[in-house]
């Protein structure tokens, strides 16, 4: 059996469900991997054997997608060439984490192509519709990557087709301690505007990671740091609570490690703003934006006792199985 592996690179919560799931995958199959985009921190552990630009969103420095820029870096003459030029019919499964060129290459081919992705999630349950989404979401949600079956992650588990987030072995290896800093990853703002709020808060010490800078500093009660996975590993391993966007992958991070979590949802994304919806029902506190009236809600934050109470243990072999299910059918 054969399996074309596709990742979308925009966002590390791909990455992560890639380097857990394929080396499970390799024990059934012979798994070759696809990747496209541009907007991650993290690195595909497995060998790449395709690599495409695809279509990435581009962060801005205001707390959201910069729109302007992400139209400005398509390329949509390339795109076409390369959902024509893979050869789909190769494979025997296509698996997809939201990965535009290989979806788009199965539609037109008429292969079956197997979702795996937080957006499967969030259109088989119809959830997103509830927050009432303009037009041009909806249309990004159902057709980046087209397709009609596959599995999802969500917070909460709720039917057959849904799993929990998946969170990385080396996390569940480490050690949790409770130290005095707080761990802030906003890769949306710009360096001025987290040093403009967070600085106010001067009797807390800040951890900030940030893909805007090259080298660690230090400036008043706030150290930088490069996007360094492992260094941003032992911050929030070791910290009392985390800011973050509203991105899947690190608020279940935050969840798994039963840290107090702050998020900000970014401006323009679809699938951050659903995030934000379902973790402020579970009591998670949600920022709008880091203008200087939002600065009570931080402190009221810090000085929170409990966090969210999760269990996102789970063997993802269970997955495998479910996807080798579904396409014996």
């Amino acid at each position: 059996m054969k399996i074309l592996y596709c990742v979308q690179l925009t966002g590390n919560g791909h990455v992560t469900r890639a380097n857990e799931l394929i080396p499970e995958f390799k024990k059934v199959a012979k798994v070759d991997v696809l990747t496209s985009g541009n907007q991650n921190s993290l690195e595909i552990k497995e060998k790449v054997n395709f690599k495409f630009r695809g279509l990435s969103f581009v962060f801005g420095s205001r707390g959201g997608v910069d729109i302007f820029k992400t139209i400005l870096n398509l390329r949509p003459f390339t795109f076409i060439k390369n959902v024509f030029n893979l050869q789909v019919k190769n494979y025997d499964l296509i698996i997809n984490d939201f990965e535009p060129v290989s979806a788009w290459a199965c539609k037109f081919r008429g292969v079956p192509c197997y979702s795996m992705s937080r957006q499967f999630s969030l259109l088989q349950k119809n959830s997103f519709n509830k927050l009432k989404p303009k037009l041009y979401e909806f249309l990004i949600l159902k057709y980046f990557a087209p397709s009609i079956n596959g599995i999802g992650f969500d917070y909460k588990k709720d039917n057959s087709n849904n799993f929990y987030p998946i969170i990385k072995s080396d996390i569940k290896r480490k050690k949790v301690i409770n130290k005095n800093h707080y761990t802030i990853y906003l890769p949306s703002f710009s360096i001025e505007n987290i040093i403009n709020f967070f600085s106010s808060l001067d009797e807390v010490i800040w951890h900030v990671f940030s893909p805007k800078i090259n080298k660690p500093f230090k400036k008043e009660n706030l150290s930088f740091f490069p996007t360094d996975y492992k260094v941003f590993e032992q911050s929030i391993l070791s910290c009392k609570g985390i800011v973050s966007n509203a991105g899947f992958e690190t608020t279940s991070e935050a969840l798994y490690l039963d840290k107090k979590l702050l998020i900000i949802p970014m401006k323009n994304q679809f699938e951050q703003q659903y995030n934000a919806s379902i973790l402020s029902n579970m009591g998670i506190k949600i920022l709008l934006d880091l203008k200087q009236k939002r600065l009570d809600t931080v402190k009221e934050w810090i000085l929170l006792k409990k966090s969210v109470k999760v269990n996102y243990d789970y063997s993802y072999k269970s997955i495998i199985e479910k996807t080798l299910l579904d396409f014996n059918k």
